[in-house]
């Protein structure tokens, strides 16, 4: 998905994310959408939902009467909820070894090849969405709809955060790597190794770990805090 066919919404949500990644919006700032819709040259339509997917992904919260705000989230919540999303893509990945058809697993080398021309071209944002597309080409893999709609409504909320650790040095080419290593699991029907890959995947330790924490507290000191 090129910057081109990004919806006004979506690019208006991608700004809005880096605002807050970066701290160029502090957490309980307010978010004025009138202001935005100037600012951004934007109208009403594509504000609203900007807002609503940053309040799905915990960036933003609404108080009725009060209005829109930048939300307070705590290192430790984000922790939490990466264990828990490297839990449900390990099981989507299992299944979908077990599971996956020939026309999905075409799909997935397809998405896994736009990833890789993205990350070729150098662009994270890009590669960002490429990389949604071959996850969820997994969940569609695992057969389980139940499964797949709470890695979803969980990729969700850590969207943000997951666009944010592509932007750390090397990880995009890491990533890619990975995502060769998955292919290779799931196309030879190894259950066990596809789960183990996708845990790791997503699940952040470590260096990794340690890169993130700096990302996300280049900007914010109240994230110690909790919200």
């Amino acid at each position: 998905m090129t910057g081109a066919k990004r919806s006004s919404a979506q690019r208006l949500r991608d700004a809005l994310e880096d605002d807050i990644i970066n701290g160029r919006r502090a957490p309980g700032e307010r978010l004025d959408p009138e202001a935005l819709g100037q600012e951004f040259s934007v109208s009403r339509t594509p504000v609203r939902e900007a807002i609503q997917q940053l309040v799905a992904s915990g960036l933003v919260t609404v108080s009725p009467k009060k209005g829109t705000f930048v939300a307070r989230v705590g290192i430790e919540a984000l922790i939490e909820m990466f264990e828990v999303m490297a839990e449900l893509e390990g099981m989507c990945g299992r299944l979908a070894a077990r599971r996956i058809s020939e026309v999905e697993l075409a799909a997935l080398k397809e998405a896994h090849a736009r990833c890789d021309a993205a990350a070729r071209a150098g662009d994270p944002d890009e590669y960002y969405y490429e990389n949604e597309g071959f996850h969820a080409c997994i969940y569609a893999a695992s057969h389980n709809g139940f499964l797949a709609s709470e890695a979803r409504q969980l990729k969700q909320r850590l969207k943000p955060y997951r666009r944010l650790q592509l932007q750390v040095r090397h990880r995009m080419n890491t990533s890619l790597d990975e995502h060769q290593a998955i292919v290779d699991a799931i196309a030879g029907g190894d259950a066990e190794r596809a789960e183990a890959l996708l845990r790791e995947h997503v699940l952040i330790q470590g260096e990794r770990f340690s890169d993130f924490v700096a990302s996300v507290r280049r900007f914010e000191n109240p994230l110690s805090g909790t919200g």
